[in-house]
Parts: structure tokens; C-alpha cells; sequence
């Protein structure tokens, strides 16, 4: 049975990548920082849930002696920040980078030893439609989400060659708990701009995750599931 590791997947789009996966037939596992209710509830529905910080290299490697080998990787866990440059700390900055590319960067690296040793594996890094267009008073954060982009094209010709398939999925607005910060009637203007006339669902996310996974000749690609804002 091959196996999949969603780092950040006991809720929102890591929840519903979990789901499409054990569907198909994976063993899943996922990991958190600090959400504890929304881990029982992952235990709940009978996934592998290990509490871990995707920033440090310590909890990492311990996750990956626990897990062992994967076949897939999907690097989902990310936090946001809504602050202008000017009020952005250099603690702030750091924090956002540390957990949405150094993660990427651990978690990769970790995984990619077991997947070098099969001569196969995938590797799908999530980024976001402000990592492509930018979002005001969201600088930090859209300049990490433009990091994984670049991450994901170099590290995808750097072993492709092995038999691993890296890519990157740009979201647009989803409708999930990262975006409590706004309210109504900011996410009804935002989805006026859409052209599919509406935010996005965790589900089309994790279906476009999949299908990626699925295509053994797709590779260093950058896919928006956004609803055609960046069309």
C-alpha cells in the first residue's frame, strides 16, 4: 500500500487531501503544530495523526523515523500574516518563512532519502495565488508562497532524473479557516473578482493534489485551482 504524508492536514485543505487520499487507497498520515481539537477529530476518522513542528529539523526527523518511507509528500502546513511591510517584524518575517519554505525545505529533504532509495516518489508543494500576483498588505507571506514556486522548479529538474515528480498548487480564495481574519462582506467583494463567481472548496483543492500525484509525467508544474483569478 503506498503512503502519503500531509503535513498540516488535520483541517481545511489538508483535511480534504487526506480524505481524497485514503479514498483512493492510501495509507495517510498527517501532521500538526498546535491544533489539538482538530487532530482527535483527524484520529477520529482514522487517520495517523503525529504532532509535529514542520519549521524545526528536530521534529522533523522524528517524524520521519516514525513514518518511515513515503510515496508521497504533500507540504501543506503554512500560516498566514495580514500586516503591512512596515509593521512586518523581523520576528514576523521569519516566522512566516520558517514554517511555509524552511518546512518545505525539511520535509523534502527528509523524504526525499526514502524516495531516492525506491527510484520513485511525489512531492507536491502548496503555495497560493498571492505567491503568483501578490497580495497587499500580505507581503510576507505572498514572498514565501513566491519561494515555494521557485523551490518546486529547481528541485523538480534536480531529481526528476531519480524518478521524483515535484509540483506546485497555487489556491486561490478557499473557503477555510485561514480566512476568518476577513469578514463577509471583504470575501464577498473578493469573490466578485473570481470568475467562477465564488470561493473555493478545500475538496477542489485536494482533487487537483491527487490528480497530480496520479500523473507520472507531470512534473515542475505550477497548477491554480483558483476559480480563474489569475486567468
Amino acid at each position: 500500500m503506498k503512503q502519503v504524508l500531509i503535513t498540516g492536514g488535520v483541517r481545511g485543505i489538508g483535511l480534504a487531501t487526506a480524505r481524497i487520499f485514503a479514498q483512493k487507497g492510501y495509507a495517510v498520515a498527517v501532521c500538526y503544530s498546535s491544533d489539538e481539537r482538530s487532530a482527535d477529530q483527524a484520529k477520529a476518522e482514522g487517520f495517523r495523526v503525529i504532532k509535529a513542528d514542520v519549521s524545526n529539523e528536530n521534529d522533523v526527523k522524528k517524524l520521519f523515523q516514525e513514518i518511515g518511507n513515503i510515496d508521497v509528500l504533500v507540504n501543506n502546513a503554512g500560516i498566514s500574516l495580514v500586516k503591512q511591510l512596515q509593521d512586518t517584524t523581523l520576528a514576523d518575517w521569519n516566522k512566516v518563512f520558517s514554517v511555509n519554505v524552511t518546512g518545505a525545505y525539511l520535509c523534502s529533504r527528509y523524504a526525499l532519502e526514502g524516495m531516492l532509495k525506491k527510484g520513485r516518489g511525489c512531492i507536491v508543494n502548496i503555495s497560493s495565488i498571492w505567491g503568483m500576483v501578490g497580495g497587499s498588505c500580505e507581503v510576507a507571506y505572498s514572498a514565501s508562497k513566491a519561494a515555494l514556486i521557485g523551490f518546486t522548479k529547481a528541485f523538480a529538474k534536480e531529481v526528476g532524473y531519480a524518478g521524483v515528480r515535484v509540483n506546485c498548487v497555487t489556491p486561490g480564495a478557499i473557503a477555510t479557516r485561514m480566512n476568518d481574519c476577513f469578514s463577509q462582506e471583504q470575501l464577498a467583494a473578493l469573490a466578485e473578482e473570481i470568475p467562477c463567481g465564488r470561493l473555493g472548496k478545500s475538496e477542489e483543492v485536494a482533487a487537483a493534489i491527487y490528480a497530480l500525484c496520479e500523473n507520472e509525467y507531470i512534473t515542475g508544474q505550477v497548477l491554480g485551482v483558483d476559480g480563474g483569478f489569475n486567468a
